[in-house]
């Protein structure tokens, strides 16, 4: 029998608790008690959410660079964008235009990507030539109005004067007027979601009422991010109305799509192709992965689903270390994933679980490699 000997621990962040790079730091440290000539590659993941520019930094080096763009309703905030060695940018919207920034201010008819585009802008000026933009954690609904603004692009109503860029007046747009030149660089939005821009599973239904949209604006933008797709297409010669993910970020998909002419990508892939997965697995006995919360969700594009579909491919065994199992959890097997566990050790609220996560990680990763250790476990 083969003895494990080779890991690589890939997990998200734990929203709320603990980030990937920690989460790997604890699993790591449990492997080496248990086995102390492990070899272990760690590769804290983001599917375009909050951690991705930490995530690249840590895998292929670099730097944050600070910049103070607008913030969700304007005001000056100072933020970081990451910078690869190849010249890359990583761009977290989240970090400008995200929900955290908004606290109990939830209102996504008045929030905006203005920031986005400033960041891109920042980039551009350093001689960025490709970008690679995580869209995950919005506060905003705007279409990616905002971060068009800032590039230069104008949003005239039916008398010709401006419309602010904001999801409130999508409705009232009736011309776009692109700008005369456009940053020179390529743009890459890592995105985990897949839903088109408007209707039953689009932008507004799906994730309006998280960022503060009651019944009535959930209809309202919903209505204004179909009204844009029309002007775009008329205006701009692109159709955004059902390309998947477009409905990403309040409708900033379909924005990167029209305004800047970027493409979308599976978050989570694109992470593992610039990590060099696949190849990192030709040694790997096993994976960890993990993510806060598994259930039925996770198989549409989460961190722990793209990385099993790739160790399946290499026949390399994925274990699941979450925080928590909940309901179609039993999904994932059919992606992958070769059993999966949970944390959280008793019944508790949320504050509950922060004071204690990092033990129960500790925990359930020692207990695991325990079992694994066992002769009948043996890889």
């Amino acid at each position: 029998m083969k003895t494990m000997r080779n890991f690589i621990l890939a997990p998200d962040s734990f929203k709320g608790t603990m980030s990937a790079v920690e989460v790997c730091a604890i699993m790591e440290a449990a492997i080496l008690k248990q086995i102390p000539d492990a070899q272990i590659k760690s590769l804290p993941m983001a599917d375009g959410g909050e951690g991705m520019v930490d995530s690249l930094l840590r895998i292929c080096g670099g730097q944050r660079v600070c910049a103070t763009v607008s913030g969700p309703y304007g005001a000056p905030i100072k933020t970081y964008y990451g910078l690869l060695p190849d010249g890359t940018a990583i761009i977290e919207m989240a970090v400008c235009s995200g929900l955290p920034l908004v606290g109990e201010n939830k209102n996504p008819a008045l929030t905006s990507t203005i920031g986005v585009g400033e960041l891109i802008l920042h980039a551009a000026s350093s001689g960025v030539e490709h970008v690679i933009l995580g869209i995950g954690g919005s506060a905003t609904n705007d279409c990616g109005m905002g971060m068009a603004s800032a590039l230069g692009y104008r949003f005239l109503d039916k008398k010709g004067n401006e419309v602010e860029p904001v999801g409130q007046y999508m409705l009232d747009v009736e011309r776009i007027v692109k700008p005369a030149t456009l940053p020179g660089m390529s743009v890459t939005a890592a995105c985990d979601v897949d839903n088109p821009l408007y209707g039953p599973q689009g932008a507004a239904y799906t994730f309006a009422p998280q960022k503060g949209a009651d019944t009535d604006m959930v209809v309202f933008l919903d209505t204004g991010l179909k009204h844009m797709a029309t002007i775009i297409e008329r205006d701009l010669g692109v159709d955004v109305a059902h390309i998947p993910g477009a409905g990403a970020a309040g409708g900033l998909g379909a924005g990167i799509i029209a305004f800047l002419g970027g493409k979308m990508r599976s978050g989570i892939d694109l992470a593992l192709d610039v990590a060099a997965f696949d190849n990192l697995l030709s040694n790997a006995d096993l994976v960890f992965t993990g993510e806060g919360r598994m259930d039925l969700q996770s198989v549409h594009g989460k961190v722990p689903i793209g990385v099993a579909n790739r160790a399946k491919k290499k026949g390399v065994p994925v274990i699941a270390l979450c925080g928590s199992l909940g309901e179609g959890v039993e999904a994932v097997y059919d992606y992958g994933i070769t059993a999966a566990f949970s944390a959280v050790r008793t019944p508790t609220d949320f504050t509950g679980i922060q004071a204690t996560c990092h033990e129960d990680m500790r925990l359930l990763v020692d207990a695991v490699v325990r079992m694994l250790r066992m002769d009948s476990y043996r890889l």
